[in-house]
């Protein structure tokens, strides 16, 4: 699974534009996020058709980046995002982008862009992300 991280500017319409494009071609979002700062922003999402949001963002001449995401199940308790966080920033691993993909339960699935996703996914596997201790 890939997030895009669109390069946007920080004006009134901005997101939707983007987002109209995206549902004109019969494509959904299926996760997204967004922040801006001055001038500029980023729009981050996920989508049901890759290579369609693709071929649209490069149709529009829109600033983008493909980055992989990977998914973990994290327990639904206070501080289980932090040290997920910390686990990663240990192991000297940028987190560009965060989804909150699903919850079920007790667990929430969150899905995390970094710039090393292998190592990522190992670290991420290697833990016990739960809701107790530090």
């Amino acid at each position: 699974m890939i997030a895009f991280l669109v390069e946007l500017e920080n004006r009134v319409g901005s997101a939707a534009e983007v987002a109209e494009a995206i549902a004109d071609r019969g494509i959904n979002i299926t996760a997204g996020a967004g922040l801006a700062c001055g001038s500029s922003g980023q729009m981050a999402l996920t989508t049901n058709d890759e290579a369609g949001t693709r071929r649209l963002l490069l149709s529009r001449g829109s600033r983008f980046r493909e980055i992989e995401l990977v998914p973990i199940s994290l327990t639904d308790a206070p501080g289980t995002f932090a040290r997920t966080c910390r686990a990663l920033a240990d192991a000297k691993i940028n987190i560009e982008a965060v989804f909150a993909m699903a919850a079920s339960g007790d667990r929430n699935t969150m899905a995390f862009a970094t710039d090393d996703p292998a190592r990522a996914r190992s670290i991420l596997g290697q833990k016990a992300l739960t809701g107790s201790g530090r």
